[in-house]
C-alpha cells in the first residue's frame, strides 16, 4: 500500500490551497482526501472537503463554527471521484471561500 501527501497551491497569493493524501494499492486508489484550505486570521481553515469516511463518497463543506454540511455524491469509482473532488475545488474554490466568509459577517 501506498500513500501521497501534498499540497497544491490555487493562486499567487500563496493563501488559497488544496491539501491532497491519496492511498493506493495494487495500481488503484484505495482511500482519498481532497480539502481545500485558505489561511484566515494567521491559521489554516478547511472550507470543503472530499474523502470515502463513513464508506461513502462525499463532500464536506464547512462553516465559521466549524460545523459541516455532508453533501453525498454518487461515483463509485475512486479513480474518477478523486479527479472530480480535485477538479471541483480546482474550479470553484473561490465561490466556496465567498460562502464561508458570508456566514462569517452573519
Amino acid at each position: 500500500m501506498g500513500e501521497k501527501y501534498f499540497f497544491v497551491l490555487l493562486d499567487d497569493s500563496g493563501t488559497e490551497r488544496l491539501r491532497i493524501r491519496i492511498e493506493t494499492a495494487k495500481g488503484g486508489v484505495k482511500y482519498f482526501v481532497v480539502q481545500y484550505e485558505t489561511y484566515i486570521n494567521e491559521d489554516w481553515t478547511a472550507i470543503v472537503r472530499y474523502d470515502l469516511a463513513h464508506g461513502f463518497f462525499h463532500r464536506d463543506v464547512m462553516n465559521y463554527k466549524g460545523e459541516k454540511e455532508k453533501q453525498s455524491i454518487t461515483i463509485t469509482n475512486l479513480e474518477d471521484a478523486l479527479n472530480y473532488a480535485q477538479q471541483d475545488l480546482k474550479d470553484r474554490w473561490e465561490f466556496y471561500k465567498e460562502r464561508f466568509l458570508k456566514q462569517m459577517k452573519k
